[in-house]
C-alpha cells in the first residue's frame, strides 16, 4: 500500500519536477489586491494565498511571500482593496504579476482603470464585477513549527464595503459562476475558471 503513495518531507524535498505543495491545495481564490503608499502612488498584485476567513465582521486575508509593496503600502496606510479577478481579466492580472519598481503603476501597466473606493482612500479596478474596500486588522509573521521566524507576512483586514455588477445578482442572489472568476491552481502556470457546467449543489445535514 505504501507503494501507491508518493511520501516525502518538505524540509528535504519533495523529489519532483515542482513542488505540489500549491497544486494540492487549490484551486485557490486570487487575491487581486489594490493598495497606495503613503504618496498616493498606486500598486495592484495579485497573491495567490488568498481567502476569506469570518462572516461577522467580514475578513479576507493573503500571504505576503516577502515584503512586497503591497505589504509596505497597507503597513503605512491601513487600507486595501480586493478586486475579483475574471477571465475576461485573467491576461491583465497575469500583467500585474510584473517585478516591477515600487513607483510603477500596475493599472496603468496591465491598461485597468482605478476608480475611487466609498469608504476607502485606495482605488478598486472599475473593470472588476466585485471589489471589497477592506480596513488593516492584523499583520502577522509566519513561523515554523520550531518557532523560527518566516519571511512571509500574513495580511488582514475588515471588509468594509462591498461593490457587485447588478448583473450577477440573480433575484437578490449572487451568481458565482456568471462572475467568470478564474483561480490559481499551482504549477508552473495553471489556473482555473469556474463555470455553470461545473457546478453541483450539496446541502448539509439537518
Amino acid at each position: 500500500m505504501a507503494d501507491d503513495f508518493h511520501f516525502y518531507q518538505p524540509a528535504l524535498g519533495h523529489g519532483l519536477p515542482h513542488d505540489p505543495f500549491n497544486a494540492m491545495v487549490g484551486p485557490r481564490p486570487i487575491g487581486w489586491v489594490s493598495s497606495q503608499d503613503g504618496e498616493g502612488r498606486l500598486n495592484l498584485a495579485p497573491y495567490s494565498f488568498f481567502n476569506g476567513f469570518n462572516y461577522t465582521p467580514p475578513i479576507v486575508g493573503f500571504a505576503s511571500i516577502g515584503a512586497k509593496d503591497s505589504l509596505h503600502n497597507i503597513r503605512a496606510t491601513g487600507e486595501f482593496g480586493w478586486n475579483l479577478a475574471t477571465r475576461p481579466l485573467a491576461e491583465q492580472m497575469n500583467q500585474t504579476c510584473a517585478a516591477v519598481p515600487p513607483e510603477v503603476d500596475e493599472f496603468a501597466l496591465a491598461g485597468l482603470t482605478p476608480v475611487a473606493s466609498r469608504v476607502i482612500a485606495v482605488p478598486r479596478v472599475a473593470e472588476s464585477p466585485v471589489s471589497f474596500e477592506c480596513k488593516l486588522t492584523q499583520i502577522v509573521q509566519l513561523q515554523g513549527a520550531d518557532g523560527s521566524a518566516v519571511e512571509t507576512w500574513l495580511v488582514l483586514g475588515e471588509v468594509v464595503g462591498v461593490h457587485i455588477a447588478r448583473h450577477l445578482l440573480k433575484d437578490g442572489i449572487y451568481d458565482t459562476a456568471a462572475a467568470q472568476p478564474i483561480l490559481r491552481g499551482g504549477g508552473p502556470a495553471d489556473y482555473f475558471e469556474i463555470t455553470p457546467e461545473s457546478r453541483f449543489r450539496m446541502f448539509r445535514p439537518r
